[in-house]
């Protein structure tokens, strides 16, 4: 089975799942020495696995902050070192992340990380807490597509993996 990674692109807090468990990469620095500094930190985990293949959050459209430009920059950045490296990668909408995990597709950051915690026991806690819980999901989504998820996801919530363009990826 391949090394899936789920990853939640963020400036100051980018999601990472793998096998191994989830955290959030915080880079401290600014400009184009962090777009580089999250693009290591990323390929370090990618490496790390036998045929990875990550699952990443697509861009969000109606972003209306300063930042969206500069968060654009960054998926570019890391795609494109994924491309380089031979990786596969799919990109998940972030309104079928978010039906996936709740079973609605406009569910808040709060409902998203308390349906999960509801549902696995897990506690989404501390800083960054919300793109580790992404970042899971969408590993999850992966897996789901796989058939190789631990965990039994209502039917409504499974809908949300037919909205995403899985060629590329294993099939199950």
């Amino acid at each position: 089975m391949p090394g899936i990674i789920g990853l939640d692109l963020s400036l100051t807090s980018t999601g990472v799942c793998s096998k191994e468990g989830s955290f959030a990469y915080q880079a401290k620095t600014k400009g184009m020495e962090r777009l580089a500094d999250i693009r290591d930190g990323v390929m370090l985990v990618v490496a790390a696995q036998n045929d990875p293949i990550v699952v990443v959050e697509g861009y969000s459209f109606s972003s209306r902050n300063s930042q969206s430009h500069a968060l654009g920059e960054l998926g570019g950045v890391v795609r494109l070192a994924l491309y380089e490296a031979g990786v596969s990668y799919i990109d998940v909408p972030p309104t079928s992340r978010a039906k996936f995990a709740t079973g609605k597709g406009n569910a808040s950051k709060n409902e998203v990380v308390s349906s999960i915690s509801a549902r696995t026991g897990i506690v989404w806690s501390g800083k960054g807490a919300d793109d580790m819980c992404d970042a899971w999901i969408l590993r999850q989504m992966g897996l789901a597509h796989l058939g190789e998820s631990e965990y039994d996801w209502p039917a409504v919530n499974m809908t949300a993996l037919d909205k995403i363009d899985w060629s590329g990826f294993p099939s199950a």
